[in-house]
Protein backbone atom coordinates (compact mmCIF):
# COMPACT_ATOMS: atom_id res chain seq x y z
CA UNK A 1 0.00 0.00 0.00
CA UNK A 2 1.07 3.70 -0.44
CA UNK A 3 -0.11 7.25 0.46
CA UNK A 4 -2.49 7.56 -2.08
CA UNK A 5 -4.11 3.92 -1.76
CA UNK A 6 -3.80 4.63 1.99
CA UNK A 7 -5.85 7.85 1.11
CA UNK A 8 -8.30 6.61 -1.09
CA UNK A 9 -9.23 4.00 1.79
CA UNK A 10 -9.52 6.67 4.06
CA UNK A 11 -11.71 8.62 1.92
CA UNK A 12 -14.13 5.73 1.43
CA UNK A 13 -14.14 5.49 5.19
CA UNK A 14 -15.43 9.15 5.82
CA UNK A 15 -12.42 9.39 7.95
CA UNK A 16 -10.68 13.38 7.56
CA UNK A 17 -7.44 13.28 7.53
CA UNK A 18 -4.09 15.23 6.82
CA UNK A 19 -0.88 14.42 5.21
CA UNK A 20 0.54 13.83 8.36
CA UNK A 21 -1.46 11.32 10.01
CA UNK A 22 -1.40 9.60 6.62
CA UNK A 23 1.98 9.26 6.72
CA UNK A 24 2.94 8.21 10.56
CA UNK A 25 0.21 5.89 9.29
CA UNK A 26 1.92 4.48 6.50
CA UNK A 27 4.87 4.44 7.60
CA UNK A 28 3.85 2.68 10.94
CA UNK A 29 2.51 -0.15 8.68
CA UNK A 30 5.39 -0.67 6.85
CA UNK A 31 7.89 -1.11 9.32
CA UNK A 32 5.36 -2.98 11.74
CA UNK A 33 5.84 -0.33 14.43
CA UNK A 34 3.60 0.18 17.07
CA UNK A 35 1.29 3.48 17.09
CA UNK A 36 1.01 5.56 20.21
CA UNK A 37 -2.24 8.40 19.85
CA UNK A 38 -2.07 10.12 22.44
CA UNK A 39 -4.59 13.37 23.09
CA UNK A 40 -8.09 14.57 25.10
CA UNK A 41 -10.58 12.17 25.27
CA UNK A 42 -12.98 12.53 22.18
CA UNK A 43 -10.89 13.70 19.48
CA UNK A 44 -10.75 10.35 17.83
CA UNK A 45 -8.05 8.16 19.10
CA UNK A 46 -9.72 4.96 18.89
CA UNK A 47 -11.54 5.59 15.62
CA UNK A 48 -7.75 5.65 13.71
CA UNK A 49 -7.53 1.70 14.68
CA UNK A 50 -11.31 1.46 13.59
CA UNK A 51 -10.84 2.69 10.08
CA UNK A 52 -7.45 1.42 9.38
CA UNK A 53 -9.04 -2.05 10.06
CA UNK A 54 -11.36 -1.16 7.70
CA UNK A 55 -8.70 0.66 5.16
CA UNK A 56 -6.67 -2.40 5.59
CA UNK A 57 -9.68 -5.24 5.52
CA UNK A 58 -8.62 -6.48 8.82
CA UNK A 59 -10.44 -7.46 11.87
CA UNK A 60 -9.89 -5.73 14.61
CA UNK A 61 -8.91 -7.21 18.04
CA UNK A 62 -9.50 -4.16 20.86
CA UNK A 63 -8.26 -4.54 24.23
CA UNK A 64 -10.24 -1.84 26.64
CA UNK A 65 -7.37 -0.93 29.43
CA UNK A 66 -8.57 -0.58 33.24
CA UNK A 67 -6.91 -0.08 36.84
CA UNK A 68 -6.27 -3.80 37.84
CA UNK A 69 -5.64 -4.97 34.24
CA UNK A 70 -3.47 -8.29 34.29
CA UNK A 71 -2.40 -11.33 32.24
CA UNK A 72 -5.12 -13.21 32.78
CA UNK A 73 -7.62 -10.64 31.28
CA UNK A 74 -5.08 -9.69 28.44
CA UNK A 75 -3.08 -12.17 27.03
CA UNK A 76 -4.41 -15.99 28.44
CA UNK A 77 -6.17 -17.88 31.33
CA UNK A 78 -6.12 -21.61 31.64
CA UNK A 79 -9.87 -23.23 30.89
CA UNK A 80 -10.03 -24.89 34.54
CA UNK A 81 -13.25 -26.57 34.20
CA UNK A 82 -12.12 -28.49 31.29
CA UNK A 83 -8.90 -29.38 32.95
CA UNK A 84 -10.43 -30.32 36.66
CA UNK A 85 -13.00 -32.61 33.64
CA UNK A 86 -9.62 -33.84 32.18
CA UNK A 87 -8.10 -35.10 35.60
CA UNK A 88 -11.42 -37.11 36.70
CA UNK A 89 -11.27 -38.52 32.96
CA UNK A 90 -7.98 -39.32 32.77
CA UNK A 91 -6.35 -39.79 36.35
CA UNK A 92 -6.16 -43.46 36.25
CA UNK A 93 -5.38 -44.14 32.47
CA UNK A 94 -2.47 -41.69 32.22
CA UNK A 95 1.33 -41.43 34.60
CA UNK A 96 0.69 -38.40 36.87
CA UNK A 97 3.74 -36.32 34.92
CA UNK A 98 2.29 -37.08 31.66
CA UNK A 99 -1.04 -35.70 32.93
CA UNK A 100 0.09 -32.75 34.41
CA UNK A 101 1.87 -31.71 31.08
CA UNK A 102 -1.22 -32.79 29.32
CA UNK A 103 -3.45 -30.31 30.74
CA UNK A 104 -1.13 -26.96 30.21
CA UNK A 105 -1.29 -27.30 26.24
CA UNK A 106 -3.22 -25.41 23.41
CA UNK A 107 -5.96 -28.00 24.20
CA UNK A 108 -6.65 -26.23 27.29
CA UNK A 109 -5.67 -22.15 26.80
CA UNK A 110 -7.84 -19.46 26.12
CA UNK A 111 -6.59 -16.78 23.98
CA UNK A 112 -7.36 -12.94 25.42
CA UNK A 113 -6.54 -10.38 22.93
CA UNK A 114 -2.96 -10.21 22.99
CA UNK A 115 -2.46 -13.47 22.30
CA UNK A 116 -5.82 -13.56 19.73
CA UNK A 117 -3.80 -11.28 17.81
CA UNK A 118 -0.68 -12.32 17.44
CA UNK A 119 -1.81 -16.05 16.31
CA UNK A 120 -4.51 -15.26 14.12
CA UNK A 121 -4.03 -16.78 10.64
CA UNK A 122 -4.41 -13.46 8.59
CA UNK A 123 -2.67 -9.86 10.30
CA UNK A 124 -5.54 -7.60 12.23
CA UNK A 125 -5.58 -5.02 14.20
CA UNK A 126 -5.15 -4.69 17.22
CA UNK A 127 -6.06 -1.63 20.12
CA UNK A 128 -5.24 -1.41 22.99
CA UNK A 129 -7.06 1.34 23.97
CA UNK A 130 -6.61 3.62 26.83
CA UNK A 131 -3.24 2.08 28.12
CA UNK A 132 -2.89 5.08 30.66
CA UNK A 133 -5.60 4.03 32.60
CA UNK A 134 -3.59 0.08 33.28
CA UNK A 135 -1.02 0.09 35.99
CA UNK A 136 2.53 0.23 35.35
CA UNK A 137 3.06 -3.47 36.00
CA UNK A 138 1.16 -4.11 33.50
CA UNK A 139 2.84 -1.07 30.11
CA UNK A 140 5.66 -3.15 31.37
CA UNK A 141 4.77 -6.38 30.81
CA UNK A 142 3.53 -5.76 27.31
CA UNK A 143 7.13 -4.26 26.34
CA UNK A 144 7.95 -7.70 25.29
CA UNK A 145 4.86 -7.81 22.83
CA UNK A 146 5.91 -4.34 21.31
CA UNK A 147 9.35 -4.54 20.90
CA UNK A 148 9.62 -8.51 19.82
CA UNK A 149 6.37 -8.97 18.28
CA UNK A 150 5.80 -12.20 20.94
CA UNK A 151 4.61 -13.31 24.56
CA UNK A 152 6.08 -15.36 26.96
CA UNK A 153 3.28 -18.35 28.90
CA UNK A 154 5.10 -19.83 31.72
CA UNK A 155 3.89 -23.17 30.93
CA UNK A 156 4.13 -22.83 27.44
CA UNK A 157 7.36 -20.84 26.44
CA UNK A 158 7.84 -18.03 24.14
CA UNK A 159 4.62 -17.69 21.50
CA UNK A 160 6.24 -15.91 18.42
CA UNK A 161 3.89 -14.20 16.24
CA UNK A 162 2.24 -16.05 13.10
CA UNK A 163 1.05 -12.97 11.77
CA UNK A 164 2.13 -9.49 12.71
CA UNK A 165 -0.75 -7.01 13.59
CA UNK A 166 -1.05 -3.51 13.14
CA UNK A 167 -0.89 -2.53 17.13
CA UNK A 168 -2.63 0.94 17.94
CA UNK A 169 -2.43 2.12 21.66
CA UNK A 170 -4.41 4.91 22.74
CA UNK A 171 -3.64 7.51 25.68
CA UNK A 172 -5.91 10.23 27.33
CA UNK A 173 -2.70 11.07 29.51
CA UNK A 174 -4.44 10.53 32.71
CA UNK A 175 -0.64 9.61 33.74
CA UNK A 176 2.78 9.53 32.29
CA UNK A 177 3.63 6.66 29.94
CA UNK A 178 7.25 4.79 30.46
CA UNK A 179 9.96 6.03 28.13
CA UNK A 180 10.69 1.98 27.58
CA UNK A 181 7.26 2.33 25.82
CA UNK A 182 7.32 5.16 24.12
CA UNK A 183 10.28 4.43 22.44
CA UNK A 184 8.83 1.03 20.87
CA UNK A 185 6.21 3.29 19.18
CA UNK A 186 5.94 5.26 16.87
CA UNK A 187 3.84 8.31 17.92
CA UNK A 188 0.51 10.92 17.10
CA UNK A 189 -0.49 13.17 19.15
CA UNK A 190 -4.59 14.63 18.31
CA UNK A 191 -5.94 17.99 19.15
CA UNK A 192 -9.83 18.83 18.47
CA UNK A 193 -10.61 19.63 15.29
CA UNK A 194 -10.21 23.11 13.63
CA UNK A 195 -13.89 25.05 13.19
CA UNK A 196 -13.16 24.30 9.24
CA UNK A 197 -12.06 20.40 10.09
CA UNK A 198 -15.03 19.87 12.33
CA UNK A 199 -17.43 20.95 9.49
CA UNK A 200 -15.87 18.63 7.23
CA UNK A 201 -15.83 15.96 9.48
CA UNK A 202 -20.20 17.09 10.08
CA UNK A 203 -20.40 16.85 6.10
CA UNK A 204 -18.33 14.00 5.94
CA UNK A 205 -19.95 11.64 8.27
CA UNK A 206 -24.03 13.04 7.58
CA UNK A 207 -24.02 13.64 4.07
CA UNK A 208 -27.37 15.27 3.91
CA UNK A 209 -26.85 17.70 6.33
CA UNK A 210 -27.97 21.39 6.77
CA UNK A 211 -25.01 23.61 5.49
CA UNK A 212 -26.42 26.12 7.78
CA UNK A 213 -26.48 23.91 10.91
CA UNK A 214 -23.43 22.56 10.83
CA UNK A 215 -21.21 25.58 10.73
CA UNK A 216 -23.57 26.78 13.39
CA UNK A 217 -23.21 23.57 15.23
CA UNK A 218 -19.27 23.19 15.02
CA UNK A 219 -19.23 27.49 16.16
CA UNK A 220 -21.04 26.33 19.18
CA UNK A 221 -19.05 23.52 19.85
CA UNK A 222 -15.86 25.34 19.73
CA UNK A 223 -16.79 27.64 21.80
CA UNK A 224 -17.91 25.22 24.65
CA UNK A 225 -14.57 23.76 24.21
CA UNK A 226 -12.75 26.87 24.48
CA UNK A 227 -14.43 27.53 27.56
CA UNK A 228 -13.28 27.11 31.22
CA UNK A 229 -16.40 26.64 32.61
CA UNK A 230 -16.75 23.15 30.78
CA UNK A 231 -15.45 20.53 32.96
CA UNK A 232 -15.73 17.66 29.98
CA UNK A 233 -15.13 19.41 26.67
CA UNK A 234 -17.48 17.92 23.74
CA UNK A 235 -15.81 15.00 21.32
CA UNK A 236 -16.13 14.84 17.83
CA UNK A 237 -18.63 11.95 18.14
CA UNK A 238 -20.73 14.65 20.53
CA UNK A 239 -20.67 16.88 18.08
CA UNK A 240 -22.43 14.48 15.78
CA UNK A 241 -25.58 13.19 18.21
CA UNK A 242 -26.15 16.97 18.52
CA UNK A 243 -26.51 17.69 14.94
CA UNK A 244 -28.19 14.16 14.25
CA UNK A 245 -30.65 15.34 17.29
CA UNK A 246 -31.50 18.78 15.94
CA UNK A 247 -32.14 17.14 12.40
CA UNK A 248 -34.31 14.92 14.00
CA UNK A 249 -36.36 17.73 15.35
CA UNK A 250 -36.66 19.72 11.86
CA UNK A 251 -34.46 22.28 13.00
CA UNK A 252 -32.34 23.88 10.37
CA UNK A 253 -31.29 27.21 12.44
CA UNK A 254 -29.69 26.59 15.72
CA UNK A 255 -31.58 29.11 18.04
CA UNK A 256 -31.03 29.75 22.10
CA UNK A 257 -33.90 27.81 22.43
CA UNK A 258 -32.94 24.41 20.38
CA UNK A 259 -29.40 24.18 21.60
CA UNK A 260 -30.85 24.51 25.37
CA UNK A 261 -33.38 21.76 24.50
CA UNK A 262 -30.68 19.42 22.77
CA UNK A 263 -27.53 20.40 25.01
CA UNK A 264 -28.08 17.06 26.33
CA UNK A 265 -26.49 15.40 23.44
CA UNK A 266 -23.14 17.34 23.55
CA UNK A 267 -22.70 17.94 27.44
CA UNK A 268 -23.21 15.03 30.03
CA UNK A 269 -23.72 16.18 33.60
CA UNK A 270 -25.79 19.13 35.68
CA UNK A 271 -22.94 21.32 36.02
CA UNK A 272 -21.76 21.78 32.35
CA UNK A 273 -25.38 21.86 30.99
CA UNK A 274 -25.82 24.88 33.36
CA UNK A 275 -22.29 26.67 32.41
CA UNK A 276 -23.12 25.38 28.85
CA UNK A 277 -26.03 27.29 28.52
CA UNK A 278 -24.53 30.04 29.85
CA UNK A 279 -21.26 30.02 27.41
CA UNK A 280 -24.10 29.85 24.36
CA UNK A 281 -26.21 32.62 25.60
CA UNK A 282 -23.28 34.95 26.02
CA UNK A 283 -24.14 35.19 29.54
CA UNK A 284 -21.14 33.28 30.98
CA UNK A 285 -18.75 36.75 30.45
CA UNK A 286 -16.51 35.05 27.75
CA UNK A 287 -16.71 35.70 24.57
CA UNK A 288 -18.23 38.88 25.48
CA UNK A 289 -18.24 40.96 22.18
CA UNK A 290 -17.19 38.67 20.14
CA UNK A 291 -19.27 36.48 17.51
CA UNK A 292 -16.19 33.70 16.37
CA UNK A 293 -15.74 30.73 17.49
CA UNK A 294 -12.72 30.71 19.97
CA UNK A 295 -9.29 28.58 20.16
CA UNK A 296 -10.14 25.71 22.10
CA UNK A 297 -6.24 25.11 23.36
CA UNK A 298 -5.75 29.18 24.19
CA UNK A 299 -9.40 30.41 24.92
CA UNK A 300 -8.66 33.22 22.80
CA UNK A 301 -10.39 34.36 19.33
CA UNK A 302 -8.07 34.03 16.69
CA UNK A 303 -9.82 36.28 14.16
CA UNK A 304 -9.91 39.21 17.11
CA UNK A 305 -5.88 38.18 17.64
CA UNK A 306 -5.33 38.92 14.17
CA UNK A 307 -7.09 42.06 13.86
CA UNK A 308 -6.06 43.66 16.65
CA UNK A 309 -2.08 42.47 15.17
CA UNK A 310 -3.39 44.65 11.25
Amino acid sequence: MDIPALKAKLDEARYIYDDSLVTTLLVALKLGRPLLIEGAAGVGKTEIAKVMAHALDRDLVRLQCYEGLDESKALYEWNYQKQLLSIQVQMNRQDPDALTRSLFSDDYLLPRPLLQSIRAEKPVVLLIDEIDKSDEEFEAFLLELLSEMQVTIPEVGVVRARTIPFVVLTSNRTRPLSEALRRRCAYLYIQYPSLEKEVAIIRARLPNVNEHLAVQAAQAIQRLRGSDAILKKPSIAETLDWVSALEALGISDLTDESARQTLGFVLKSSEDLEAGEAVLSGKSGEDEGCGHAHDHQHGHCGHCAGAGSQ
